[in-house]
């Protein structure tokens, strides 16, 4: 009697719907196309930075793709231990059942929970670190707490994918995962940018944005990690500026005030959550990112996809993506004079010629260049033995 092949199975492991959503569809598909069948496991009910109606969108998506959902109790902070307990039961009782030949996880929590879970089971495990907590500048607590917690964790990792050039040089002389590996970040889909369906001049006369004055974008969730508050405080100490930033988040009332109290209202518009970034993209001067802390940001590789010319924080990850005078100007993030320096610079630079630079640099981080790189090591770990 001929033995019906089992069916070769993958799990897909984030702490949010979120992080489904805007960086783990492409490899989702990919884990397909080399036969497996995915399951996604997050908490598809809070903590998301998705909408309800975009997490309904997602998951009808998901279903529609052959992959079984599955809510796990995920909270983000690291000090509900109880919370994040449950969690980890959950996601050991659903190895154990359906044994994965391996599971993808990512976030810290996700990755914690992950680990810890793959070891008690024997399940193979892949990490994707979007940015360690710890990093040169961070916060002491940030090393007391995040770097000894990944350091164990280490041991129970398969393959270890870094994000950007400084986490990988620190994994592989700090971290004992089997295999530390480097991905150009999550990959961005150059066909999706560089061009808009409205006009330029329609889409600044809707915004009321003078022709004369310099359009700055900025994209992210108001929250004070991504730091919009020196951008803003920059832009109200440099005359020609208008700022835009697309994004929602429980800063949005401090930011909006913030702009009326500095006077700057007319020229700071916070235009909430958009569906038209990369026509807004297409259609402004310079693309800004003033965060505290990245990993490899998928935001500004769009804005460089755009042909915009940067300015951005001086920190890791964005230091991997502009070159300082070619692509852009960086800054230091806890200066509102570096902020207005670096604006002060792309008033009178070649935007045209940065903006060229950055789109012949950002082709190393495309989608189809990162799913390369990810598809070697799915491969490798189907075929390898369990660290």
């Amino acid at each position: 009697m001929k033995v019906k092949k089992q069916q070769k199975r993958a799990l897909m492991l984030t702490s949010v719907a979120s992080m489904i959503e805007q960086f783990n569809m492409p490899n989702i598909e990919l884990m397909q196309n080399l036969g497996y069948t995915v399951d996604v496991a997050c908490n598809f009910k809070e903590g998301s930075t998705c909408s309800d109606e975009e997490l309904k969108l997602l998951r009808k998506r998901l279903h529609e793709m052959g992959v079984r959902c599955y809510q796990i109790d995920f909270v983000r902070d690291v000090t509900r231990l109880t919370q994040n307990l449950k969690a980890f039961w959950q996601v050991e009782r659903l190895l154990s059942k359906n044994r994965y030949e391996f599971l993808h996880c990512h976030s810290p929590i996700g990755g914690v929970v992950g680990r810890t879970a793959g070891k008690l089971t024997g399940t193979k495990v892949i990490y994707t670190a979007h940015g360690f907590h710890f990093f040169k500048g961070a916060p002491l607590q940030n090393w007391l707490i995040y770097y000894p917690v990944e350091k164990l964790c280490s041991y129970w990792t398969d393959i270890l994918i870094t994000i950007n050039q400084e986490d990988y040089a620190f994994a592989k002389a700090k971290m004992k995962a089997k295999k530390v590996v480097y991905v150009p970040g999550v990959g961005v889909d150059l066909s999706q940018f560089g061009h808009s369906d409205v006009n330029r001049e329609d889409l600044r006369k809707e915004l009321d944005i003078p022709e004369n004055m310099l359009w700055v974008l900025s994209v992210g969730e108001l929250i004070k990690r991504k730091n919009h508050e020196t951008l803003i405080r920059a832009v109200a100490a440099t005359e020609g500026v208008y700022l835009t930033i697309a994004g929602q988040g429980p800063l949005t009332e401090y930011l909006r005030n913030l702009t009326l109290e500095l006077g700057v209202s007319d020229r700071v518009k916070l235009l909430g959550y958009r569906t038209d970034v990369p026509s807004l993209g297409a259609c402004a001067d310079v693309f800004a990112l003033p965060s505290f802390q990245e990993g490899l940001s998928l935001a500004l590789m769009e804005g460089m996809s755009g042909a915009n010319p940067v300015i951005c924080s001086r920190i890791r990850g964005n230091t991997d993506l502009i070159d300082e005078g070619k692509g852009g100007f960086l800054f230091d993030p806890h200066s509102v004079e570096s902020a207005a320096e670096a604006l002060q610079k792309i008033k009178s630079a070649d935007l045209a010629a940065m903006g060229a630079y950055n789109m012949q640099k950002i082709r190393q981080f495309d989608l189809e260049t990162v799913m390369e790189r990810v598809k070697s090591v799915y491969e490798e770990i189907s075929h390898g033995d369990k660290a």
